[in-house]
């Protein structure tokens, strides 16, 4: 396969915090390469984590989401909680809660649906997550792109965090992917 890493995990020094910012662009050319992302990354993820998703409408957020829950063994079948705003999935690490905040007006109205009662003791996934990201300082972002004039299912990602916890592990990603794709 032709999908790698664009480039090494970039390390760069976060002012606010003291910390360093993490991370690495990956492009895929096919949905099946997209899954090969989800499925190394669902490997790395731990009862609390939170993983904040953004891209245009049809990026592919709920597909990616489904490939996480596919390499967490879970047996439900994930579908898009646009209309639902958050779906709970058993997987054979624990919960799973894919959240979709595209129809939600605000921060608080996001906050009024109780959530932060079960993220800590379940792996969160959100949908059109820059909406909520001042909640979630520790989480993970990833943006999901098409590529202009690419293929349908080409694709560029990017994961990124300025949370400790993921420095290291964006880092495994990244020379996980290099070898898988």
């Amino acid at each position: 396969m032709d999908a790698k890493p664009v480039g090494d995990v970039l390390r760069t020094p976060t002012s606010a915090t003291g910390t360093f910012m993490a991370c690495f662009r990956i492009h895929v050319r096919s949905e099946t390469e997209t899954a090969r992302v989800a499925s190394v990354l669902a490997a790395y993820l731990r009862e609390g984590d939170v993983v904040l998703l953004d891209g245009a409408l049809g990026s592919g957020k709920t597909s990616f989401v489904k490939s996480v829950g596919q390499a967490l063994n879970s047996s439900d079948v994930i579908t898009s909680p646009t209309f639902g705003i958050a779906h709970f999935y058993d997987t054979a690490r624990g919960r799973l809660i894919h959240v979709d905040t595209y129809r939600l007006s605000s921060l608080a109205e996001f906050r009024d649906l109780g959530l932060e009662e079960y993220l800590p003791t379940s792996i969160g996934l959100i949908e059109w997550g820059s909406a909520v990201r001042n909640d979630f300082r520790h989480a993970l972002n990833i943006q999901i792109d098409a590529i202009p004039g690419g293929d349908d299912g080409e694709r560029e990602l990017t994961l990124q965090s300025d949370d400790i916890r993921w420095s290291d592990d964006l880092e495994s990603i990244a020379l996980e992917l290099g070898r898988k794709l």
